[in-house]
């Protein structure tokens, strides 16, 4: 295959089979139902700031690009209906390499049954952008902010592993398909309890989600700032738990016990931390004798302070 947009298109519309004719100017999505609030969500990946195409093998990095995004949608008790995609394609990235990233991410999106319905292709020196904007309908969308005095905080999946995989990755170790290291395995390919959001959102009980990808530490953080509360940590999440990244597990409060939520839902949950009244931090640790704030240590975006006038 020769990258030009009309070859791209044309491998876009093969792999994600029926649905939209992407060669109109915009798409259409399914109105939401009256009790129903249509959700979008939006993320850029970067070659060289959130993935090394040396290491990243395409399909896998296909799959992980949506998954990332449906993860977002799901923290806020959505089910997703429809997504767009933009590419920003250097000169140095290979027509083979798009291929099998397409390839990975039309598999994603068949498995959660979700088309793609627009999108943009770019040209650029170097490297390779990818962006997805992700459209869901939820009938009671999750927030931040509910957070309450006394809720038991919760995960779905034990954070940590990501960041291991990254530093083995770091390391110099690869990807093996055939014996895969479940670290690396899940840095390069996520995967997200896809509909385990919008279950939880059926529960009164649960007050608040949101999505780990910075960091646990960073996500609780926003969680107590949002809802005017604290949030204290215990002391058996390692460095790798707290401060790694890219775990895309629902962090939900609720009033419910661990048990009970399994009862109901089916799920096994985590517990993480729990809510206090607001203290001299948002973000505070128990460290078996004391309570001390917790400092943030997570992924910054930038690296430097910018100054906006």
């Amino acid at each position: 295959m020769q990258l030009s947009e009309s070859s791209i298109l044309g491998l876009i519309q093969r792999l994600f089979r029926g649905g939209e004719d992407l060669t109109d100017d915009c798409g259409s999505l399914p109105a939401a139902v009256a009790d129903e609030t249509l959700l979008v969500t939006t993320d850029l990946m970067e070659s060289g700031q959130h993935f090394q195409l040396e290491w990243h093998p395409p399909k896998l990095l296909g799959r992980k690009l949506l998954a990332v995004n449906l993860s977002d949608l799901d923290s806020s008790g959505a089910k997703p209906i429809g997504f767009t995609l933009t590419l920003a394609i250097g000169r140095d990235v290979g027509a083979d390499f798009i291929e099998h990233m397409l390839e990975g991410l039309a598999e994603m999106a068949r498995r959660f049954c979700i088309p793609i319905i627009g999108g943009d292709t770019v040209g650029r020196q170097s490297g390779l952008g990818l962006g997805i904007t992700a459209f869901g309908t939820a009938k009671r969308r999750l927030y931040r902010n509910g957070v309450l005095e006394g809720d038991n905080i919760f995960v779905d999946n034990l954070p940590g592993a990501s960041h291991r995989g990254l530093k083995k990755l770091r390391d110099g170790l690869r990807w093996n398909p055939s014996a895969p290291d479940p670290d690396i395995q899940a840095h390069l390919d996520p995967q997200p309890q896809i509909g385990l959001g919008a279950k939880l959102a059926t529960l009164p009980q649960v007050h608040a989600c949101i999505d780990i990808s910075d960091g646990l530490s960073k996500d609780l953080k926003m969680l107590a700032e949002a809802s005017g509360k604290s949030i204290v940590v215990g002391p058996n999440l390692d460095d790798d738990s707290l401060f790694g990244g890219e775990d895309y597990s629902r962090c939900f409060a609720s009033d419910l016990d661990a048990e009970s939520l399994q009862k109901l839902t089916g799920h096994q949950f985590y517990y993480v931390a729990r809510a206090i009244s607001r203290a001299e931090a948002p973000l505070l640790r128990y460290t078996g004798s004391s309570i001390l704030p917790l400092v943030d240590m997570s992924f910054e975006h930038f690296e430097t302070k910018m100054n906006f006038r």
